[in-house]
């Protein structure tokens, strides 16, 4: 199980990134207003509106990808066998003290009286 969790972090770690990257290289909603006058970003490599859409649903998708992955991890880590403690209420099974069993004698030598 070890090995889930560390593929969670990993998987955690890439998507953050990735969701960090593609927000920085998105547009923000003024940048549109620019384009419009003639500035002519806009119709850079994925076309008019393309980059905004293709950015904007991979985003999306990393970052379900980190939530998914975060509660993964915060599952995995919250699952711990904890033996019951002393005042949990229940207690072990009663066992019968076992009475000593009396000394045998070696039967070479006599008994003694007492």
């Amino acid at each position: 199980m070890e090995w889930f969790k560390t593929l969670l972090i990993v998987l955690q770690v890439v998507s953050a990134l990735a969701v960090i990257l593609l927000v920085l290289l998105q547009q923000g909603k003024g940048a549109d207003m620019g384009a419009a006058f003639g500035s002519g970003s806009s119709g850079s490599l994925f076309g008019a509106s393309g980059s905004a859409n293709f950015l904007s649903h991979t985003t999306a998708i990393f970052a379900a990808v980190f939530f998914m992955s975060t509660l993964g991890i915060t599952w995995l880590g919250n699952k711990k066998e904890v033996s019951p403690g002393v005042l949990s209420g229940s207690t072990a099974p009663a066992v019968a003290p076992v009475a000593p069993a009396a000394p045998v004698q070696d039967p070479t030598k006599p008994a003694v009286p007492k």
